[in-house]
């Protein structure tokens, strides 16, 4: 028990006061041996209530070992202006963005992103058209044929099947067959 009691003394004697930080929370650092090796325990404690998000980032990398030594008060006010003025920036960058969308949404009908416009109705139709005039014409090379013998020629028999072309490909290895590519209409 004396032991648990001079550790936790120990603790509170041997530590460090490295800094405050503008929320005033205060950093510490202990140096203790840790199997054999002199080690730097780092912490901070929170003024009020414990709010780990209060924390600067440069006191974060402090704490984690990332920076060797401790951040300087000119230090944090020369990264907390930078930060502002980047704040400042990306204010006047969004304010010049909406001022140039709206210029451009006067001067013509502004393109939602990530949404196609409607079907184009025209070449749907102009399609339809040409099927049907391709499929007069074959009904009237046949003319004479019987309604039985038209019905026999549209069903294809399983050896003479042609695939129909599509444009993803289909198969793989040798029985592989490439897409074909379609213009835009």
């Amino acid at each position: 028990m004396s032991r648990f009691i001079a550790k936790i003394v120990g603790i509170f004697s041997n530590r460090t006061m490295v800094g405050i930080d503008k929320t005033g929370n205060r950093y510490f650092a202990r140096n203790e041996v840790i199997d054999g090796v002199m080690k730097e325990k780092r912490w901070v404690v929170f003024k009020g209530e414990q709010e780990p998000t209060s924390v600067p980032v440069e006191w974060i990398c402090w704490l984690n070992g990332q920076r060797k030594r401790a951040p300087t008060a000119e230090e944090m006010a020369e990264m907390e202006a930078r930060r502002e003025q980047v704040r400042q920036n990306v204010a006047r960058l969004k304010k010049e963005e909406e001022e140039r969308r709206a210029v451009q949404g006067t001067i013509h009908r502004q393109k939602i992103p990530g949404k196609a416009s409607g079907p184009d109705l025209q070449s749907f139709l102009q399609q339809v058209r040409s099927e049907d005039d391709d499929h007069d014409e074959t009904s009237v090379a046949a003319g004479s044929t019987s309604e039985a013998e038209s019905k026999n020629e549209k069903t294809v028999q399983p050896q003479e099947a042609v695939e129909p072309q599509t444009t993803e490909p289909t198969g793989s290895g040798s029985s592989f067959q490439p897409g074909v590519w379609k213009p835009p209409s």
